[in-house]
């Protein structure tokens, strides 16, 4: 059987975790803008990573996201100077989606 990341590779194949300093409070704010994007971002703005494909929020400041992504989002994170820890994985397609499901669930009211 091959993993979702072997035919896909927008498949997330890797569990991301990052974590900034309270202290650090203009970190912090850079990284969620990073994450999950700004409300007066132009539409030439690049698209927040949190919407990029394969990227599924998990919670908090978790997130499974395709290995090419990953590293891109690994560099970034740490330049804003945030901790960062990553741990490749293989999760079936249905575990993956169930997990969109409870991120979708979150973001309605």
């Amino acid at each position: 059987m091959t993993s979702p990341a072997a035919d896909n590779p927008t498949a997330p194949s890797v569990l991301l975790s990052y974590d900034v300093s309270r202290i650090n409070r203009a970190a912090s704010v850079r990284v969620a803008h990073l994450i999950f994007g700004r409300s007066d971002a132009g539409p030439k703005s690049p698209p927040p990573f949190v919407a990029r494909p394969g990227v599924v929020w998990v919670g908090q400041s978790v997130f499974l996201v395709p290995a090419a992504l990953a590293v891109e989002l690994v560099e970034k994170l740490r330049g804003l100077g945030a901790v960062v820890t990553t741990a490749r994985i293989s999760i079936d397609r249905d575990q993956v989606e169930g997990l969109r499901r409870r991120a979708a669930q979150r973001k309605t009211p």
